[in-house]
């Protein structure tokens, strides 16, 4: 069972995978540049999301990243902040070894992977639900509809 999260108005289980590759997938994603890009997403994440990373991880041309997000973190803004400031700093601090992959202001793709990742699937949610209502008030697959 996860660990039930907390904050002040809020009771919570929201976790995450992100994967995000490179731009073209060029295999810049090694030795030293690795290392830094764990530290500048260990900081992000924690320190400016207040997200908690459980798992991270990459290969020469992707990140993969599992953690967990206060129901508050709006998930494009936090891959938009992540992208661009892992790409900002990353191209100042190795600049040289860069410069023969990337000539433009880039370093992420464009595009990117999240999901969301729970042990509970809909399944259990749905019987959960349908057992919180006394006998003949539950209706099953209602839609509410917005017209008057």
């Amino acid at each position: 069972m996860p660990d039930i999260m907390r904050n002040r108005h809020s009771v919570y289980i929201l976790n995450y995978h992100l994967v995000v590759c490179t731009k073209y997938r060029h295999p810049v994603l090694t030795g030293q540049i690795e290392q830094r890009l764990f530290e500048i997403t260990e900081h992000l994440f924690k320190d400016n999301w207040g997200c908690s990373i459980t798992e991270l991880n990459c290969d020469k041309d992707h990140i993969h990243i599992l953690f967990s997000a206060p129901p508050q973190v709006t998930l494009s803004e936090l891959v938009n902040n992540f992208k661009t400031v892992t790409s900002r700093l990353l191209r100042k601090e190795f600049a040289e070894e860069l410069s023969s992959y990337y000539w433009k202001d880039t370093f992420w793709s464009r595009s990117y992977y999240i999901g969301a990742v729970s042990d509970t699937t809909e399944e259990i949610v749905q019987q959960y639900i349908a057992s919180q209502k006394t006998e003949g008030h539950h209706i099953k697959n209602r839609t509410i509809s917005t017209q008057a």
